[in-house]
Order: C-alpha cells, then structure tokens, then sequence
C-alpha cells in the first residue's frame, strides 16, 4: 500500500476488513477498485469529493435532526469509496432475506388470527402481546396477499465468525432507499471510472418495482385504473426527502391527511383540482398511532378519518399494515429463528445476534454478570438513541441503564458486542477503517424482490459502533457483482 491516500490504513484491533486481508493484500471484490485508487492523489480525492458533495446539495438530499436547536436538516454525509459484495454472497444474503421475510408475514397472519405459534409455546404470550406494535383491533383481519410487512429493511453486520448477521429488522415504514438511488447516481456521475469491468446490478428500478408491488396488494380490480398515493406526516418529518422523493419517481401524489377523505360509501378519496378521485393503495409513512383519529389517537392531525374502516371493510390497502410492527420489536427478534423453523420447518439462513431478553429471568441474571461484555438497547427505540456499550461506560451510566432494566425488563435486551467489520472510509486525506451495516429492501408483493445491495451506513467517528445518521454516520454506495472477480 504505497499510495499516500492508503498511508497507514490498518485495521486498528476492528474485525477483519472488508478490503483488506489480514496480510494486507487487497480482498478479490476490491482488487480492481484498490489498483485505481493507487493512483489517485490527495488533490484527485479532493476534487471529486467536492463534486460529489455539490450533487448531494443539488439534490436536497438531506435528513432532520430533531434534537438540534440550531436546525434540523442535514446533508447526509457520503463516502465514495463503495462497499462491494461478491455475487455469490449476495446470492445467500437474497435467498436468507426472502426467507425471513415469508416468516415473519406468516407470524403476523398467524399472531392476528389463529394465535398457533402461542398456543404450542414457542414463544412466550407475554412477549407477543405485551408489545408496543401489537395492535388487538388489527385481530381477525387478514390483508390482501395475506401480506402485512410488503416493504421491509432488514440491518446486518459482518461478524467475525457467523459472516453476514442479521441485527434488527423494519417493518413499519423503513426508510433510506432514497439515499440508496441518489448514492449510486452521483457515483455514475462523480467516479464512473470506478466501476469495474465486470458490472454492477443496477439499483435504479427500485421505484418501478415499488410501483407494481403497490398495484399488486390493491383490494381489488375495478374498471378504473388502479391509484395509490403516498401517505406523508409532511415537510418537517425526518425522512420527507424520501417521501418526496419516492412518490416523484412513482408518478403518484405524495398527500397530506387532509387530502384525502372517506366517503359515506367508505372508499378513500383524493381531494383534486377536478373533483374526487378514488384511491386504491395508501403507501402511508404515518405511524400506526396516527393513522386515523376515529380508530386510534384521536388527537392526530396526521391521519385520515375513518381510513380504519375503510380498509377493515377491504376498500383499500394499507402499505404496510397495521400491526406490523410487531414484528420488529427488539424483544420479538429473540425468536426470529424460531419463527422461521415453526412456520417453514427450515433453518434460519441468514443467523441472528445472539439475544438477551431481561423479561426472562435467566437471560436477565445473565445481563446482570456480563454487563461489561453486553451492547444493552431499549427495546422500542431508534436511531441509536439509548444504547449504552458495556465495555465504554462509566460506572455510573452502567448502574443507572441496569436499574433501568431492572424496573422495565419488557422494554430492554442486551447483545455480544460484536466486532463487525470495518470498510474503508476517507478521513481527511487518508483512508480510514470504520465500521458499517448493510439495509437491504425487500418487497413482498405477488413476488418477493430484493434490491441488490442496499444503504451502507458507515460511523464516521473513529472506534464508533454508531451508524445511524442521527448519530453522526454517513453512507456509501453498496455494489452487488454481476459475478465473481476473476
């Protein structure tokens, strides 16, 4: 590694380094990549960066920061150095999120009827029921498709030993396929001599394969063109970018609440300049709690009255449905493996971190004896916010985050801190190993379709396990070979 931009690039004590090997050779997805970024220069680097950061500007690719006084939106940082995955990895990582996915739609069918994965004790009533995303009103009902989580995006990490895990899954409203589609095209347009001889799977018919999943969940066929709308709390929502972003690029209207209606005939209606006009689909960006004020909280402003009926009455579908949600909850995760070996009697493909619930009684002693050694997360929260990592907190923050599960076990489990591994990310003029996940998407319409590759979010900050955005993370481009190096 002779080039300056490469100068003391070392994996530091991380996990293995998705570029390098352990003897610093450059890793076969990489080879290509590595040999022409030898003979960039600190100046090329430069250039091209302020390129790229002036296309993300153009683009209004930004996300919001609620917490900050002095602003909320942000220009999400961008790394130009890709993430590549091999075509016979991605392949397995394809083939193990499909799996996963047709699990968890089984369990969520199954959780709001029959309640069999219950009743034969595979996993505790307790855990189901008492979660936040559970929604008893949803009991009975059965979406088109037998679909509730139609778009999903599933973290993982690279682990040491296990390779690609999965960290959490998102079925409520996912967000991040926008940045995913603006990453690649400012790489066409900033480096385009990047791209290896071998290709690429593109990533860019997202939106089109967005659009039919949509059209292929409607309630039914009638004699007028089918017509979804995207659903947005509005302008000042974290993730409005995408939204209008997404809803552009499907050539559907991005609504409001109070543009659309529900008549006496319980259909769903858009508010337009020629009168009302039917709606089929909501692709809704709304939390469950704000959905419809008559249904839920009848203090949202958010929502559309009487869009719960509505849909009850199969006048209309949700995307996604109701009550996914609780199919991500961070305790439900625990039993993920065992979701998918009661319902489709196969092993889990893609594995799970090893997970520890403070709701039952052994698993909690053991959170107590290994605090040191254990990543402990509130089981309902986002972003990264109130995580603490054994190994770097004060005594203080551990004792008052263990008195904390002590009082609400339901709410808290705790994981391995894993050594997931690090990619190559420019600090400066040099590059800099730093750790990252991988969010594909997956959509489950007539067809399961998973985008090749997904949003790589890297922690900027040096030894960081942070990712998320809010937290100071950046992204990068994720490239899916169309085969193996030679």
């Amino acid at each position: 590694m002779t080039n300056s931009l490469l100068d003391g690039y070392s994996d530091d004590g991380m996990a293995s380094d998705e570029m390098f090997d352990a003897d610093g050779a450059f890793r076969p997805e990489y080879r290509e990549l590595g040999e022409l970024l030898q003979q960039w220069s600190a100046d090329d680097h430069l250039e091209r960066e302020e390129r790229a950061d002036l296309a993300l500007l153009s683009a209004g690719i930004t996300f919001n920061v609620y917490s900050e006084e002095e602003g909320t939106e942000r220009i999400f940082p961008f790394s130009l150095i890709p993430r590549i995955v091999g075509a016979q990895e991605w392949a397995e990582i394809e083939s193990g999120l499909k799996q996963r996915l047709q699990a968890l739609n089984m369990f969520l069918i199954d959780v709001y009827g029959a309640q069999r994965i219950i009743k034969e004790q595979v996993i505790p009533e307790e855990i189901v029921l008492s979660s936040p995303g559970y929604q008893p009103k949803m009991a009975g009902f059965r979406p088109p498709l037998d679909i509730y989580a139609h778009i999903a995006g599933c973290d993982l990490v690279r682990d040491r030993q296990q390779g690609m895990v999965v960290l959490e899954d998102n079925l409520r409203t996912p967000s991040g396929v926008s940045y995913v589609l603006e990453n690649r095209a400012v790489m066409l347009r900033v480096v385009p001599d990047l791209f290896p001889r071998w290709g690429v799977r593109a990533v860019a018919d997202y939106p089109s394969q967005l659009m039919s999943m949509l059209l292929s969940v409607r309630p039914s066929v009638s004699g007028d063109p089918p017509r979804a709308v995207l659903l947005t709390p509005g302008l000042y929502n974290s993730a409005y970018f995408e939204h209008s972003f997404l809803s552009n690029q499907m050539g559907i209207p991005l609504v409001e609440g109070s543009d659309l209606t529900v008549g006496d005939d319980d259909f769903v209606y858009l508010r337009s300049t020629t009168g009302l006009e039917r709606v089929d689909v909501v692709y809704r960006r709304i939390d469950d709690d704000y959905l419809d004020p008559e249904f839920y909280r009848p203090d949202s402003l958010l929502g559309v009255p009487g869009l719960m009926r509505a849909y009850h009455k199969g006048h209309v579908s949700l995307v996604n449905a109701p009550g996914a949600g609780v199919a991500d909850d961070k305790v439900v995760y625990r039993w993920v493996p065992e979701i998918i070996r009661f319902y489709l009697d196969e092993e889990p493909i893609l594995p799970n971190v090893e997970t520890f619930s403070a709701l039952i009684p052994s698993e909690l002693d053991h959170i107590r004896a290994h605090a040191r050694e254990l990543v402990i997360k509130p089981a309902n929260a986002s972003g990264g916010y109130g995580v603490l990592i054994g190994s770097q907190a004060s005594e203080a923050e551990l004792e008052d985050t263990l008195a904390q599960v002590e009082a609400e076990p339901r709410n808290w489990i705790a994981q391995p801190l894993l050594e997931f591994s690090s990619i190559p990310t420019f600090d400066g003029d040099l590059l800099k190993p730093r750790r990252s996940d991988l969010r594909p998407f997956i959509l489950s319409g007539r067809e399961t379709w998973v985008i090749p590759g997904g949003l790589t979010r890297v922690a900027l900050r040096e030894g960081s396990y942070i990712v998320n955005s809010s937290q100071g993370g950046g992204s990068k481009d994720t490239w899916v070979l169309n085969e193996e190096p030679e």
